[in-house]
């Protein structure tokens, strides 16, 4: 391979490189927003599963203080049953048994009124939580929706770049040979996209190891295509060098 041929292939290489470091970096970006997504998204979902657990615990009392106000309804339906029953009652032991059992149900009764009291006031002090995360959980859905539609829009813009971007890196990788596209690549993936790199006053800038003076020297004349013997990474040298 002569050195116009070699410098035209390193020339191609460093433009791909530089159109993979970019492609890169649109990745991360675009990676980056869609965390950001997933972020909103899990706040929301927590915020809101806290909105769900308030209502279910509500929902849970007020099936209890349904079940306690029909068990107040049923202990007033027996005292007043008993209480009727007094008038016509002969004997003084019998009037004395009613009597107490009267006195037992106002007993109970006055027990359920005080659980339903409670329960009223628990409900009361869930409600108004209820209502205060009703109102966080709106505050935040709103604030995720705007965000969500800035990001959809900065997605869509990278994923237009990286459509862009591929089908140049394409036209690149058809100007290179097959072993050098391979050889590339395999770089490209174990050295943290970065497989072309500048030698500079005789160290690698991929790895910053110093090169042997004659392998710099090579690299100066620009007749071939070298590696760095460190990291493996191709090296080429700008002309003013």
């Amino acid at each position: 391979m002569g050195g116009t041929q070699v410098q035209e292939k390193m020339g191609l290489l460093i433009e791909l490189q530089e159109l993979d470091r970019e492609m890169i970096k649109t990745r991360e970006n675009r990676r980056e927003f869609e965390t950001e997504q997933a972020s909103l998204a899990a706040e929301l979902e927590t915020v809101q599963s806290m909105l769900d657990s308030l209502v279910d615990e509500i929902e849970a009392l007020q099936a209890q203080h349904k079940e306690l106000r029909q068990a107040l309804e049923i202990e007033q339906a027996n005292i007043e049953k008993a209480e009727g029953r007094l008038p016509a009652i002969k004997t003084q032991k019998e009037y004395v048994a009613v009597l107490k059992e009267v006195d037992t149900a106002k007993k109970l009764n006055k027990e359920i009124q005080d659980r339903i009291e409670a329960k009223n006031a628990e409900i009361e002090v869930l409600d108004k939580d209820r209502q205060e995360k009703s109102g966080e959980v709106e505050t935040i859905a709103s604030r995720v929706k705007s965000r969500n539609a800035e990001i959809a829009s900065s997605l869509a813009d990278y994923d237009q770049v990286l459509g862009e971007s591929d089908g140049k890196r394409k036209v690149l990788l058809d100007q290179i040979p097959s072993s050098m596209r391979k050889r590339y690549q395999m770089l490209l993936d174990r050295r943290g996209g970065l497989a072309v790199v500048e030698a500079r006053r005789g160290t690698c800038l991929g790895c910053n190891m110093h090169l042997p003076p004659q392998l710099f020297n090579s690299l100066l004349r620009r007749n071939e295509i070298y590696t760095c013997p460190h990291c493996n990474r191709l090296l080429y040298v700008h002309q003013e060098q």
